[in-house]
């Protein structure tokens, strides 16, 4: 199993949506053994890998546009349910497995394949991380990953964060490997540009209220307004029906319609790092993008318009230099970045970038070479959390052993197209009760 000069290294992504799927493809290409970074990224290169992807089958399941707007190649790529992930690790030989998902699914997974391998003396690497900024729930998404081979901190302050954890608990943090955030990069920001184009990276679940999200826009629309020889952009995330890893209940596409925006204010799509390439300020309230415009040395916007608080994620940037009003803005403001808390995010806007990914590759290829590889064996067992854990694992259809319970999906071929159209409808309700009804009985229930 071990690459070789002849044998690609084989890896296979696991991703439950279109940011994870983005952060597991391009983990991948980073840290597999062999060729630079950069070559295994262009995508013209043969450079000795071959990325598998598999899309968790559920409400936040990529749709094509999302795919291409992510902009990484797969050799395959396929939709399955977690027995059926299973299977195909059964089925399939792979030197690297990255599951890119929420907590939960990590914790099915690394039980479902510690099942799947016992007794085995080789086996894959398994990789797993986070997204990008933890702001919340620490423990409890660290302790969902753990029993993974190689832990991902996506920063140095992340890093020993996480070893903190793991050793409070009495669980083995020897996993956790510093790395950076897989998706930065560009070309640094060399001055304005004609126009000065000004972008408001908004985020599907920050803020969630219908007020906040309505002042929000209305600020972003009066600032163009005010600033008519301004290019002023709302990127969004996904377009009406569409699904990321949050769930966004009012996007902002329907409230915009009621607005009458200046001709200088559009709705954008697409790639971040094409819409950074003509971006002179990124505004946003905690959203990862702003660490992909720091790492560029793009000026940058932190809103403290609705406070600086933990449910909004902006609590991140205290000690940023980032933080700032609109009013601020409307004025002529321009933030300058604390050197030192840039450098701790992961944001490595010195140049050092390129060797991020070395510690993980090189621990990597290591783990490959060795003669065999313990079993997984995550810190939740059946005994160390018997309330905790079989839930977990059977939302995933998996026993408390980690193996498929009885009747669960797992099809040995395409769906018929009867359950094409029943997956459809069943998406489509679920999306229209998000996005419509939630949102009706919540009010209600304010009343």
């Amino acid at each position: 199993m071990p690459p070789s000069t002849t044998k690609p290294t084989r890896i296979a992504v696991l991703a439950d949506s279109d940011t994870r799927w983005k952060w597991g493809a391009l983990t991948a290409a980073r840290v597999a053994p062999g060729p630079s970074m950069e070559a295994a990224l262009r995508e013209d290169a043969q450079v000795g890998l071959e990325l598998s992807g598999f899309l968790l089958r559920g409400r936040a399941t990529p749709t094509a546009r999302q795919l291409a707007e992510v902009g990484v190649r797969a050799d395959s790529l396929k939709e399955v349910t977690s027995v059926e992930f299973l299977r195909a690790m059964a089925e399939e030989e792979y030197d690297v497995v990255v599951l890119a998902l929420v907590g939960g699914g990590v914790q099915a997974m690394l039980h479902g394949l510690a099942r799947l391998w016992e007794g085995r003396s080789r086996r894959p690497v398994v990789v797993t991380g986070y997204v990008g900024v933890v702001y919340e729930k620490l423990a409890d998404g660290l302790l969902l990953r753990h029993g993974a081979d190689l832990v991902l901190a996506n920063s140095r302050q992340d890093a020993e964060r996480f070893r903190a954890v793991y050793e409070g608990v009495g669980a083995d943090a020897s996993s956790v490997t510093e790395v950076a955030l897989p998706f930065l990069g560009g070309a640094a920001y060399e001055g304005e540009h004609d126009p000065y184009t000004v972008v408001f990276a908004v985020q599907p679940s920050v803020p969630d209220s219908r007020r906040d999200r309505t002042y929000l826009l209305d600020r972003l629309v009066q600032h163009a307004r005010k600033h008519p020889e301004r290019e002023v952009l709302l990127k969004l995330r996904s377009r009406p029906g569409e699904h990321t890893t949050h769930i966004e209940e009012l996007p902002y596409q329907k409230l915009v319609q009621r607005l009458d925006p200046p001709a200088n204010f559009r709705l954008v799509y697409g790639n971040m790092g094409e819409v950074l390439d003509r971006t002179d300020l990124l505004v946003t309230i905690s959203s990862t993008a702003a660490l992909e415009s720091l790492h560029r040395r793009i000026p940058t916007v932190v809103l403290t318009d609705l406070g600086v608080r933990e449910v909004l994620g902006n609590h991140h940037f205290v000690g940023s230099g980032c933080l700032a009003s609109w009013d601020q803005l409307d004025a002529g403001h321009r933030p300058t970045p604390d050197e030192e808390w840039v450098a701790r995010q992961g944001v490595v806007a010195d140049g050092s970038y390129e060797t991020a990914f070395d510690a993980a590759r090189e621990r990597i290829a290591k783990l490959l070479a060795a003669p065999e590889l313990p079993p997984l064996t995550p810190y939740y067992t059946p005994e160390t959390a018997p309330g905790y854990l079989p839930g977990i694992l059977a939302r995933h259809h998996l026993g408390p052993d980690g193996s498929p319970l009885p009747g669960a999906p797992a099809a040995d071929k395409e769906p018929g197209p009867v359950r094409q159209i029943v997956r459809r409808a069943a998406r489509g309700a679920y999306r229209h009760g998000v996005q419509r009804v939630a949102p009706v009985i919540r009010r209600m229930g304010e009343l």
